[in-house]
């Protein structure tokens, strides 16, 4: 990659700063224009144990839908919008092996199904308790990115929502690695599969996400030329991008935000076993990771780390670990290209996820080629530009379903 060594660098300043920071411390049938005629999906136990995948997992394509179930599409607005149904699907896991995945399928009810475009959507981060699931929060009217979807249902698209692997009960939840990609692609692909949707197989179709979901969008759109080549992706929209975590997590350390980069580590944890992040932990630690997976939400990331440090969990650092640095070093966007217009944007001032790393981000798209529209904004906070960033995304996403084609500012 052209960037390689001053990634590189990042990580070796990650890992110096902080082992300095340790020494210092001590039910209808499909339409015929969908996919033929099947049985309604599998709905599943009731209640929480849908969320738990079979054992062992079917066997099947990614994208499958291994169960689906009515769901609400949030709060009475959006209900009034949209049909619903929670699904688990098959999917991809990091190691390159199946998983079973949940989301939840959204279908404007003002539109023909089969004319639908799809938005394959990342969430932003949700947090590693069960009860964090995005679909879960979308059910009970509680998801804090729900103008998003209810704008997007109101224009006829539906919407293939990942909760990103490991919601269930005893979570083992992944953050910001690789295969949130293969979570967003195969949404879409189950969206499509569910007999109950309507949906069309030859459906336009776009990836969408800010934060968290910024990046898991960017990876679907670099994985999909080959994993999915039958989808007809038209674009990608991603805000406030994570795109290397050595770079977004260096910032946090001893900062209010600081429990994103414990999630970030749980995660990695969940997602590549053999780190064994158990084996870093102080009694504090094993505290921490208890206390993040039986409750912790967005909310509590956010409030109840402030000001922590590596050493206050950690008895020595996984970063400063080849392990680590080489998993972290291959969750890095940005070298692939994606074939299709992108739409990137940050806020310059962003506390959160560190400008400069996703500005990268878009230089590395711009020299291979990416056609990449990319905007900034100034004094906006990482959370408000949820929101404020929204009427720019509907716009690029109405351009592409349209077929205008798009103007790079590469």
């Amino acid at each position: 990659m052209p960037n390689h060594h001053h990634r590189r660098a990042a990580l070796v300043a990650l890992a110096a700063a902080l082992l300095a920071a340790l020494c210092a411390v001590p039910a209808s049938s499909a339409p015929a224009s969908a996919a033929p005629a099947t049985p309604a999906a599998d709905p599943g136990p009731a209640g929480d144990a849908f969320y738990t995948p079979p054992s062992p997992l079917p066997s099947g394509s990614p994208g499958d839908v291994i169960r689906a179930r009515p769901a609400k599409a949030g709060p009475p607005a959006a209900r009034s919008l949209a049909n619903a149904w929670q699904v688990m699907y098959l999917s991809t896991g990091a190691l390159g092996k199946p998983v079973a995945v949940t989301g939840i399928v959204l279908v404007p009810k003002k539109a023909d199904p089969a004319k639908a475009p799809i938005v394959g959507f990342g969430p932003g981060t949700s947090g590693p308790a069960f009860r964090c699931a995005p679909s879960r929060f979308i059910d009970q009217g509680a998801f804090y990115e729900q103008a998003a979807l209810n704008e997007m249902l109101g224009k006829g698209y539906a919407v293939a929502v990942t909760d990103y692997e490991g919601y269930h009960e005893n979570p083992a939840t992944t953050y910001v690695v690789d295969s949130m990609g293969y979570s967003v692609i195969d949404a879409v692909r189950a969206a499509q599969r569910l007999p109950e949707s309507g949906l069309a197989k030859d459906a336009r179709v776009a990836f969408r996400g800010y934060s968290q979901g910024g990046a898991a969008a960017m990876w679907a759109g670099q994985k999909q030329p080959e994993y999915a080549p039958e989808l007809k992706l038209a674009g990608v929209v991603g805000g406030g991008v994570p795109s290397d975590l050595a770079a977004v997590g260096l910032p946090l350390e001893g900062r209010d935000p600081f429990g994103f980069l414990l999630y970030s580590m749980v995660g990695m944890d969940h997602a590549y076993p053999e780190l064994d992040l158990a084996s870093y932990l102080n009694d504090a630690g094993r505290a921490m990771v208890d206390g993040l997976e039986g409750g912790a939400c967005t909310l509590e990331l956010l409030l109840d780390y402030k000001g922590k440090t590596i050493p206050d969990y950690f008895t020595t650092s996984p970063f400063a670990t080849e392990a680590w640095l080489d998993r972290v070093a291959e969750n890095q966007l940005g070298g692939e290209p994606v074939k299709v217009p992108v739409f990137q944007y940050h806020s310059v001032s962003d506390e959160i996820v560190a400008y400069g790393q996703a500005k990268q981000l878009r230089d590395d798209y711009c020299k291979l080629g990416v056609p990449v529209t990319w905007k900034t904004w100034d004094g906006v906070s990482h959370i408000t530009l949820v929101y404020r960033g929204n009427d720019d995304a509907m716009a690029f996403l109405a351009d592409r379903f349209a077929g205008k084609p798009a103007a790079s500012n590469c």
